[in-house]
């Protein structure tokens, strides 16, 4: 896995060995990018953007967003066998700090309350298994996270069925082999 696009170009991205851990398609992540640059759906200008990477794992889309020339990610991560990889991606980097690691659980009361930003883009990578995408949805839109034309990337298995809030709009959502993506953002 690489870095696909920007001033670290080409950059080896470090995986895990154990298989917990499904770090994003290079192909699926281009996708995402791509969908994000010549939409006409999306207000996004990655240049300007404050990124939050939940379930951030080796870090491979907020990488990404790093070499873009975003404003500053936030990566959220709490398992412990990945951590450790998360930052020697990040230090591989040799770059100017505008990035932040959070080992904290997502899932905790006070995580997003003590967040210091609103953010363009989020990105939400959680275990296929995982069953509280929806109550992680409503705790976004509850703490105010996202800016005025913010999206939200989902990354699911394509047969998952995911129930989201009322109150979001599927803005476009796309299959790559097992996995899907959807956009999203808050109803005005």
């Amino acid at each position: 896995m690489r870095i696909i696009s920007g001033q670290f170009k080409g950059k080896k991205i470090l995986q895990p060995k154990d298989k917990n851990t499904r770090p994003l398609k290079d192909l699926t992540k281009e996708s995402i990018f791509n969908i994000i640059n010549h939409s006409n759906k999306f207000k996004i200008n990655i240049d300007d953007s404050y990124v939050l990477d939940l379930f951030s794992g080796v870090g491979s889309f907020g990488i990404d967003c790093l070499s873009r020339g975003v404003k500053k990610v936030i990566f959220v991560e709490n398992y412990e066998k990945v951590i450790p990889i998360l930052k020697r991606n990040l230090l591989n980097l040799k770059s100017k700090n505008n990035y932040k690691i959070l080992e904290k659980d997502i899932y905790n009361e006070n995580l997003f309350f003590n967040l210091e930003t609103k953010f363009d883009i989020i990105f939400l990578d959680p275990p296929y298994k995982d069953k509280y995408l929806y109550e992680l949805l409503n705790k976004i839109k509850n703490n105010k996270l996202l800016n005025k034309n913010g999206i939200i990337i989902i990354h699911r298995h394509k047969s998952e069925q995911d129930l989201i809030p009322s109150d979001f709009k599927i803005i476009e959502e796309k299959k790559y082999g097992i996995s899907k993506i959807i956009f999203t953002t808050y109803l005005n």
